[in-house]
């Protein structure tokens, strides 16, 4: 197959100012390899970076959630990877150095030298380091995943969501049959939490949400959650004392985003001795009313979480390719690569009668 000189990708110059450019096709040594982009999920993340929230070189090729066909692959990196030309794989968006003691002690989503796709400057040969683009750069230390070719691609995306699903609320806190969970936060990650946590055999899952919310706690209960609390309307802490019988959650998993108040009261809902999972960024905002002695009263475990570990990208695989659960239910928008602002304005809320959940950019074929 002859692949075109260039490309197009979506590049961000400023925060919330991004532009189309045709970018060159790198050449491929033995070692990397060139994927046409499926789809590219997105998530808040996607949302802050765009906004200038958090700390990104400019100008970059935003996108850490790439789908996509291999297109061209050197012979090392073949072997090395388990793949070839014409294979469907998923890419983890985190570049660790895979050579350190902290990723060969199995944490290189905790490497000094990581980095990730879609924070790699344009400038850095050779560009095409995110997925807002018709082609991906893959980069010798990336680590990809084959997935089910039949899978609509839309459904494959969500590889990334469920991955840290299965590793904010089921690694970490070691989730397990007969536990109840509490999950603030019914978006994507949420949502997913919900899967991970049913496919881990939890016994109660119980997730909160604004009364914005409403069609997302609602998804929320197809996707097996035992019960939803709008906290805006039920006292929240009453609500889960009654639900778990006074006793409190086993785990609590915070995957709401920028607001700072669930951290503070997730030590209420959780039970003496049990896990608190921190997972949803705040902007490096300070937590009003965050009281430790009830940590320590409590003897509570508070675990943060940054990144997710490729077992847990494995998992997420796995149970998307049995197609039992009803992940396909998250999905609710594809766009089109020049639309990428407006992709991540409907996911922040911005467009009038518009609200998704998980969407993904699709290169035109």
């Amino acid at each position: 197959m002859t692949l075109p000189k260039t490309c197009l990708a979506m590049v961000l110059t400023a925060p919330r100012r991004i532009e189309p450019r045709e970018l060159p096709l790198p050449e491929i040594d033995d070692d990397s390899g060139l994927l046409r982009i499926e789809a590219c999920g997105i998530c808040g993340s996607d949302v802050e970076q765009f906004e200038g929230a958090l700390r990104s070189p400019f100008p970059v090729v935003p996108g850490h959630e790439p789908l996509g066909v291999v297109a061209k692959i050197g012979d090392r990196a073949a072997k090395r990877w388990g793949v070839d030309a014409g294979d469907r794989i998923a890419v983890e968006p985190l570049l660790s150095c895979r050579t350190c003691s902290v990723c060969r002690g199995g944490s290189p989503h905790l490497c000094r030298a990581r980095r990730l796709y879609s924070f790699v400057p344009l400038s850095e040969p050779p560009g095409l380091w995110g997925a807002y683009a018709e082609y991906l750069y893959l980069a010798p230390n990336c680590v990809v995943h084959p997935i089910d070719s039949t899978l609509p691609a839309s459904t494959a995306a969500l590889f990334n969501p469920l991955g840290a699903g299965f590793r904010w609320a089921v690694e970490i806190p070691k989730t397990g049959p007969g536990d109840s969970v509490v999950i603030l936060g019914p978006g994507q990650r949420g949502l997913s939490s919900v899967l991970a946590c049913r496919e881990a055999g939890a016994a109660q899952i119980i997730v909160t949400g604004l009364a914005a919310d409403a069609k997302k706690l609602a998804l929320a209960r197809e996707l097996g959650a035992d019960a939803t609390i709008d906290v805006e309307s039920e006292d929240t802490r009453s609500r889960i004392a009654d639900l778990t019988g006074g006793r409190g959650a086993d785990v609590v998993v915070d995957v709401s985003a920028y607001a700072t108040a669930p951290v503070a009261e997730s030590v209420d809902y959780v039970r003496m001795g049990g896990s608190v999972v921190l997972a949803g960024l705040k902007g490096f905002r300070e937590i009003p009313g965050f009281v430790s002695d009830k940590v320590v009263i409590k003897e509570v475990t508070i675990r943060g979480a940054i990144g997710v570990t490729s077992s847990s990208y494995v998992r997420a695989i796995r149970l998307l390719e049995r197609r039992e659960a009803p992940a396909h239910r998250m999905h609710t928008h594809d766009f089109a690569l020049r639309d990428a602002e407006r992709a991540i304005r409907t996911l922040a809320r911005e467009i009038p009668g518009e609200e998704s959940i998980h969407s993904c950019l699709v290169p035109a074929p």
